[in-house]
């Protein structure tokens, strides 16, 4: 039987909110199996953990969680820091943690993660599930090489975050702490585990077919025009209030998305910058998504409120409750950071609609800079401006 707990801390001595977080975390569990640990992005990272070591020797991943976490005692944030942890106990379960830097070819770091946490499980087979964090980038091709390994065995999952998109991201793994690369814990579990990803969007009649693609993540023309000009017109925006950063902010409520091929999932590319020089020639009005596209696909403007993104939370852990056959014994819950900057003050209503779906049972829910899952048996899939939420059974 799976048991859960969650601890935090706001300590400004780092080292103590590492033990207070895994005290709490740990409190009645036996023999933690895996600790999902969450940090700002101001943490001396290395001290929490020391601090969590102190405590106890239980495998961890995780990361920096953009301006803070969830708890059921609510939104958890300070000026000096934060951490949280999920950790999960079950007698039958075995975990293998792994971690890789980035490197020249990120499809090949997957799979040497892959086998790496298969290792460290002590097994030969694939895992039941597995959960990933990245650094925002190269998420597609870690995901591709950790499946050349053990196959297509359901994830969860996002990437890493800071407060402000300024590359302050970590990644956390056991003992580690690193800046780009990527992390997974391999779970080797009978018990039940059920995800439902989706970003709640509402579709317009806006769909254009993809022309033209740079670099993979850069878009540069839908339906014979600059994909700025056409994402103006759909919104009825100035296209000058849409360049630089702007775009980021101002396409929240109505990104973009492309379906599966069989349409069961809408997946949202978060335009991030319009007219990105880094990545595109001056002025010619692309967006820089925050992942990929390809040519000769549809594209489609969706579009939501700030109500629709705060009643999505409880309703999406409505769903993935409803898709566990016993009762749930944990959730973990990801949610886009970009969705959060939107909800900014109200982010309140959103623990509210979270924990009366929860019920009582133990949750930790972390911001991201993208999210990983799939749903309807989908293939596991990276997308932005995503809930990611998974849930653990008793059994």
């Amino acid at each position: 039987m799976l048991r859960s707990n969650v601890g935090y801390s706001i300590s400004d001595d780092y080292f103590k909110q590492g033990q207070e977080t895994a005290n709490k975390a740990l409190d009645g569990l036996k023999n933690g199996k895996i600790g999902f640990l969450y940090t700002s992005c101001k943490d001396d990272i290395n001290e929490v953990i020391r601090g969590v070591r102190e405590v106890s020797d239980v495998p961890v991943v995780g990361c920096t969680s953009s301006g803070g976490i969830i708890v059921p005692d609510g939104f958890i944030t300070s000026e000096q820091g934060f951490a949280g942890m999920l950790a999960l106990d079950d007698p039958n379960m075995t975990v293998g943690v792994a971690c890789e830097k980035a490197g020249k070819n990120a499809r090949a770091i997957g799979r040497k993660v892959a086998i790496a946490a298969v290792e460290n499980a002590k097994t030969t087979r694939a895992p039941a599930y597995f959960y990933m964090v990245a650094s925002p980038k190269e998420e597609e091709d870690y995901l591709l090489g950790i499946q050349d390994v053990i196959g297509r065995v359901p994830m969860f999952g996002g990437s890493a975050a800071d407060d402000t998109v300024e590359g302050n991201w970590r990644i956390i793994c056991n003992d580690k702490v690193i800046d780009d690369g990527v992390a997974v814990a391999f779970l080797y579990t009978d018990t039940e585990i059920a995800t439902s990803y989706t970003g709640a969007y509402k579709e317009t009649k806006n769909v254009g077919i993809i022309d033209k693609v740079k670099d993979d993540r850069v878009l540069v023309k839908i339906n014979g025009k600059s994909a700025l000009k056409q994402y103006a017109e759909w919104t009825k925006k100035n296209i000058k209030d849409l360049q630089g950063s702007n775009l980021l902010a101002a396409s929240i409520t109505r990104p973009l998305g492309i379906k599966n091929p069989i349409g069961q999932i809408t997946v949202i590319r978060h335009p991030m910058f319009g007219d990105d020089e880094g990545t595109a020639t001056p002025n010619d009005d692309t967006i820089r998504l925050g992942n990929r596209v390809v040519e000769k696909t549809a594209i489609i403007q969706l579009e939501c409120t700030v109500d629709d993104l705060i009643n999505s939370t409880g309703d999406t852990v409505k769903d993935v409750t409803r898709k566990l056959y016993n009762e749930p014994a944990a959730y973990f819950l990801v949610h886009c950071g970009g969705r959060k900057l939107a909800i900014g003050d109200r982010i309140d209503e959103v623990h509210k609609s979270i924990t009366k779906e929860t019920k009582g049972v133990p949750f930790i829910t972390i911001f991201t800079f993208g999210e990983y899952g799939y749903d309807e048996h989908s293939a596991n899939l990276c997308g932005g401006l995503m809930l990611s939420f998974t849930a653990f059974g008793r059994e």
